[in-house]
Parts: C-alpha cells; structure tokens; sequence
C-alpha cells in the first residue's frame, strides 16, 4: 500500500491540476511547476497503473473521460486536505514562514497591489509569496481547484468564497488625435462609429464592454483581440482604434482617458481557496483587507 501510494500521488496531483485547468496540458504543467513533458508522463503511467484511458484527443484539444473527470472529483477533496494538513504542520512548527500562492488580475499590475505586497514581504520576511498573472476565469479556477490559495479577482467570483475589497472604474481611451480626446465626459453610445481593440471573448472584461455597447443600442466592432492590456493602450495610442479599460492610477500622457456618462465601475474581490486556512495565508488574507485603498466589505475566514 505505501508503494502504491508512493508511486500514485504525483500522479494524482497531475490529474488533478489537469482537471482543474480542463484539460490544457501547458496550463497544469505550469501550475504543478513541471516541464510538459513530466505532466504528460505522470498522465501516462496513471492511465498504466489503471488499466484505462484518461485523456481523448478531440482535434487538437485534450480532454478528461468521463471516469477522469469522475476520478478528479473525487480526489479533490482528499488531495486538497492532505495539502493543507502537511502546510498546517509546517507552519506550526515556525508559523513564521510558509508560502502563500497568489494570483493578481492582468489589469493590476501596476497602482496600489504591488506596494501592498512590497509592504506584506517586508514585515513578513519569512513569507514566500508565489505570484500569478492571469485574467479573472483563470484565477478564479485556480483558487477554487486549490491551485492558488489567495487572489484578488474582478468581477466577484460565483462558487469562490470572497469579499469586496474595492472597484475598478472603466474609462474611454482613445489615441491623442482622436475627435473626442479633449472631452471630459463620453457616453457609451458616442462609440458606436468607432473600432475597438477589445480582450479575447474568455475575458471577463470583454462581455463587460460588449453588455455597456449593447446597452447603448450597438455591438461593438471589434478590430483587434489582445491578452494585454498595455499593448491595447499602445495599438489604441498609433491611432488602430479605442477601447474601455480600467483608468489607470497614472494615466499615460500619450493617451486620453476620459471618464464615461454616466460613471462605470467593477468590483474588485479578495478570494480564498480551500488551501489558504494556513497561518501565513490568513496573515497575507487579513494584510491585503486592511491595506487595500478602499478596504473590504466583509469579513474574511
């Protein structure tokens, strides 16, 4: 039994990781931190040591069978207990270290989030922190798969505990030249014309731009999808379109970023996952709700 157990549970963690990131083999290799080609070996000797099959090819995709997917289940719940019995044990025996997991939306990576992380690390040297960029599904999957034990997410995650730490307010950007640049205020409707530089469909941020077009009676011509927000303000700066994007705590000169009519916001949650009940979790928890700029709305574990 413990040879069985020795030899299965990498391989349980790599089914479990590709469940968790739906069958995107690159996606759970990174998250397990392991190069592709050990996850797709661990995938393999599990499907020797059962006798089954895991995985079926659907064109380029991969995806779980239905017993994977039953098996994944299944073992989460273990796997993850026995994940957080093995850090509470670590951290009793000096709660001060450990690491914490967290995972920070792409449209945060510059304002308040990082001096509330350079201030947490600074007063709790002790503290590993592991930082992922993703957008808000991604993260939102990763802390409720155990992958991640804290994030900040945007929108507010169903089915991932959380609290409301803040909001984002979505401006009009547009290229200097651009005939509406000098206004102080734009409705969503003064858009229709125009050709925007919009997320992929996945991001959240992009059903949010096409509900406020939608609202405003047109479906947004979308010109050209990007993953990164930076390079969205410099495609909308050589004058390829405009976009609605969070305002940035520094407004690049070189940009307009005009205020909508009326005002339009997100909320921004602070979420945990099952991992995060351990000291050093519970620190960086209740560090980032008393540091964020507009504090938190409820109360965290």
């Amino acid at each position: 039994m413990d040879d069985l157990l020795t030899r299965l549970a990498p391989q349980l963690r790599a089914l479990d990781a590709l469940a968790a990131q739906e069958g995107h083999m690159t996606r759970a290799a990174e998250a397990l931190g392991i190069p592709q080609s050990s996850m797709s070996r661990r995938i393999q000797a599990l499907e020797d040591e059962l006798g089954v099959p895991l995985l079926v090819h659907v064109g380029r995709k991969v995806e779980l069978t239905p017993l994977a997917a039953s098996l994944s289940r299944q073992l989460r719940g273990p796997l993850h207990e026995l994940l957080h019995v093995l850090d509470a044990a670590a951290s009793a025996a000096d709660p001060e270290r450990g690491t914490v997991r967290f995972g920070i939306p792409l449209t945060m990576g510059t304002g308040a989030l990082p001096g509330i992380i350079a201030q947490f690390h600074r007063q709790n040297p002790l503290v590993s922190l592991h930082l992922k960029q993703a957008h808000g599904q991604q993260l939102a999957r990763d802390v409720a798969a155990g992958v991640l034990d804290v994030a900040v997410l945007i929108p507010p995650p169903a089915g991932v505990e959380h609290t409301i730490i803040g909001r984002q307010e979505i401006r009009a950007v547009l290229p200097p030249s651009h005939r509406l640049a000098s206004r102080k205020g734009l409705r969503v409707s003064e858009l229709r014309d125009e050709r925007f530089i919009a997320n992929p469909p996945e991001y959240t941020l992009r059903g949010l731009v096409a509900g406020m077009c939608r609202e405003a009676g047109f479906e947004p011509s979308i010109a050209i999808e990007v993953t990164e927000f930076s390079l969205i303000r410099r495609l909308v700066q050589i004058g390829l379109g405009v976009a609605l994007l969070p305002a940035e705590d520094a407004p690049q000169p070189a940009l307009a970023e005009i205020p909508l009519v009326p005002p339009a916001f997100r909320e921004v949650a602070l979420a945990w996952g099952p991992t995060a009940r351990t000291p050093p979790a519970q620190r960086f928890l209740a560090f980032v709700r008393t540091a964020f700029p507009d504090g938190a709305q409820a109360d965290t574990p």
